[in-house]
């Protein structure tokens, strides 16, 4: 029977030495009709998924007889809800094998889609699709998640349908190191959000926000994403992650490769062996797992941190993404400077950042702190992750363009 010391100390097996740390990318995009610039149905993702086997030896994933996503040596295609293709890298040792891995999927992904007519948009939202447009996979954890999301907030839909983000997982030593880190990756977030704001437009008007994908957040299910002010907390540790996830109502449970409904049903209930949907028993280690990536916050801890703010981007982007948090991450050094720096603000201020950025972007005001804008946070943190990176520091220069272009007053030195 699975205890709560089990669920603690399986995340608390999540901590390795620095030998065994890697680095792995996740990365959305929206397929479209290039005819037609609608988005694509199943059929149509269907006939990429199999084309993109054929071209490359990958395995096709199914649930029935529906190809729903692929795999190859620790990489992944799977599909999102609205039928946004979502790419998950293996873990590997260092940035330079993440480029290569990335750009030999997006060619034979590209390819494969273009003999087909299908393109694709690498944005957080698409600037003119409909809620009524979308075609929804099937995927039966789909069908359980849209009607809850209706009753807990009012843009949990569209987050399913029409968003496309980008996030870099990393790896931790120990429990004081994992929240050393979830700390800095959580008050940092707006600083990546602003720097790859990419969803301004909405069905084809100027939302007001720099990223509607980020406001979008703010209004899902505020139970199970967002800001986590617990993280900043005397009592943060694994335990007190696995209180927050156990508070969580569930989505699902898998039996025998189905779906059961589980919405809005508790975990401690389930370990208790009273879940209503599934009366007299009682869960094991993998629906605990499965439970744990139905939380969304901005920062999500498994047996590794999954940075989870940015829109999805070039890939030249995501690849500055990746090498900033790897900057920040991965030496012990700028980590501790960057510790330091998310000291000097609390978590209120932290929060209050995260709602505004979505709206201002870059031109986010920081009150209560020592810089005035995000901005001016941006211009100091950069320098930290080029200290970090050391010779990957070229992967940056989009952020340093990116900030160049908002904010003329921080704009870096040339040397």
């Amino acid at each position: 029977m699975l205890t709560y010391n089990d669920l603690v100390d399986d995340m608390a097996s999540g901590c390795k030495p620095r030998t065994d740390w890697r680095i792995g990318i996740e990365y959305e995009r929206f397929g479209y009709d290039v005819k037609t610039g609608a988005p694509l149905p199943y059929e149509s993702i269907r006939a990429l998924l199999l084309a993109y086997a054929a071209r490359t030896g990958w395995e096709v994933q199914y649930e029935g007889r529906n190809p729903i996503g692929l795999m190859q040596n620790g990489q992944t295609v799977t599909l999102e809800p609205g039928g946004q293709i979502e790419y998950s890298g293996s873990p590997l040792p260092d940035l330079a094998a993440v480029q290569r891995e990335g750009n030999a999927y997006l060619k034979h992904m590209d390819d494969a889609a273009a003999a087909l007519g299908i393109g694709f948009m690498p944005v957080g939202f698409p600037p003119t699709w409909k809620r009524t447009d979308i075609h929804w996979m099937p995927k039966p954890r789909y069908a359980i998640m849209r009607p809850y999301m209706e009753t807990v907030g009012s843009m949990g839909v569209d987050m399913m349908s029409r968003t496309c983000g980008a996030q870099i997982n990393v790896d931790f030593s120990s429990e004081a190191d994992m929240i050393k880190k979830f700390r800095v990756a959580l008050a940092l977030q707006p600083v990546v959000i602003a720097l790859m704001a990419n969803s301004r437009m909405v069905e084809g008007r100027d939302s007001g926000f720099a990223s509607y994908r980020a406001h979008i957040w703010t209004d899902t299910d505020n139970a199970r994403s967002g800001f986590l002010p617990f993280v900043f907390a005397d009592d943060m540790s694994f335990a007190r992650y696995v209180d927050y996830a156990l508070s969580v109502p569930m989505y699902f449970v898998r039996r025998d490769g189905q779906y059961i409904n589980a919405a809005g049903q508790s975990f401690l209930d389930f370990m208790a062996g009273q879940l209503p949907a599934l009366p007299g028993e009682y869960p094991m280690m993998g629906d605990w797992h499965d439970h744990l990536t139905t939380l969304f916050p901005d920062v999500r801890l498994k047996k590794y941190l999954e940075l989870r703010g940015p829109d999805s981007h070039t890939p030249d982007m995501v690849y500055a993404m990746a090498g900033f948090w790897t900057g920040l991450i991965y030496s012990d050094d700028v980590l501790d400077e960057a510790a330091a720096l998310v000291e000097s603000f609390p978590a209120l201020i932290a929060a209050d950042i995260r709602t505004n950025v979505a709206r201002d972007g870059l031109a986010t005001k920081l009150p209560g702190t020592k810089w005035a804008d995000l901005c001016a946070l941006a211009g100091d943190i950069l320098p930290l992750a080029e200290k970090g990176l050391q010779q990957d520091r070229g992967l940056l220069l989009p952020f340093w363009a990116k900030l160049e272009e908002s904010c003329p007053a921080r704009r870096k030195q040339a040397v």
